[in-house]
């Protein structure tokens, strides 16, 4: 039985609004607050998670002839900055799919190769390696890891199938739509059962599929919360009111 055919079931998902926008909840038993910006915050551990940056996928996309503007890695890392100057973390975990290619990192400008090395001075950081950067940066500092677990969560790029209690992944990009009188809203979101969480890419150029896409099936025992990105806080959003695309 998957989210998308499961019957209703009374059940319950805890959670709290902050001040800063962010959605405090539990995944399996660890308390995570989803942040405005797409970041995971592991308060107990000073753990910042951001997963799916996908950087210098504007440059890739301009060496095949589709023209982008070259400023998405300058505008994703801008974001990952503030949230570290915010929250100054002990450990950044880079959750994978850091780069858009295994030659991106060759391409970064020596500006932004610099922010990243200044995103490892007095923490930890850690690079999840993922299917579009398996091999893991060859020049940046850091650890890099095919997964770690921390505070009792499993951190790893790609969900695995079946029950995976304690799992924060990414990979999958989710979003949610919802249907109201004028239209429709489209939003980047977390997405989880309070068992395990999947985390919306963090990227500028990224994008997002849609949470009932088939993509997502078999991965949640019970209808899942969307926690749906907007402009300063992070809205709450029930299986039932999450439309296709």
């Amino acid at each position: 039985m998957t989210a998308a055919t499961a019957p209703a079931i009374a059940f319950t998902y805890a959670f709290t609004a902050s001040a800063c926008g962010s959605l405090r909840t539990g995944v399996a038993g660890a308390e995570v607050a989803l942040r405005p910006s797409g970041a995971l915050w592991l308060e107990a551990e000073g753990c910042l998670v951001v997963a799916d940056l996908h950087l210098e996928k504007g440059s890739s996309y301009a060496a095949r002839g589709q023209m982008l503007p070259p400023y998405d890695t300058r505008e994703t890392l801008g974001r990952l900055e503030a949230e570290v100057e915010a929250l100054a973390p002990r450990v950044v975990i880079l959750l994978g799919d850091t780069f858009h290619d295994r030659r991106s990192e060759g391409r970064l400008a020596a500006d932004d190769a610099q922010r990243l090395r200044g995103l490892a001075m007095g923490r930890t950081l850690v690079w999840v390696v993922g299917n579009h950067d398996a091999d893991g940066p060859q020049a940046l500092p850091g650890e890099t890891a095919d997964e770690l677990e921390m505070g009792g969560l499993t951190f790893r790029h790609e969900p695995r199938g079946g029950a995976q209690p304690g799992e924060v992944a990414g990979h999958l990009h989710p979003a949610a739509r919802v249907r109201a009188s004028r239209g429709s809203v489209r939003r980047r979101c977390f997405v989880t059962d309070a068992e395990r969480a999947i985390l919306p890419a963090f990227g500028a150029y990224a994008g997002g599929l849609n949470v009932r896409d088939k993509a997502f099936a078999g991965l949640f025992a019970r209808p899942p919360l969307a926690a749906a990105l907007g402009a300063a806080k992070v809205h709450a959003i029930g299986w039932r009111s999450l439309t296709g695309d």
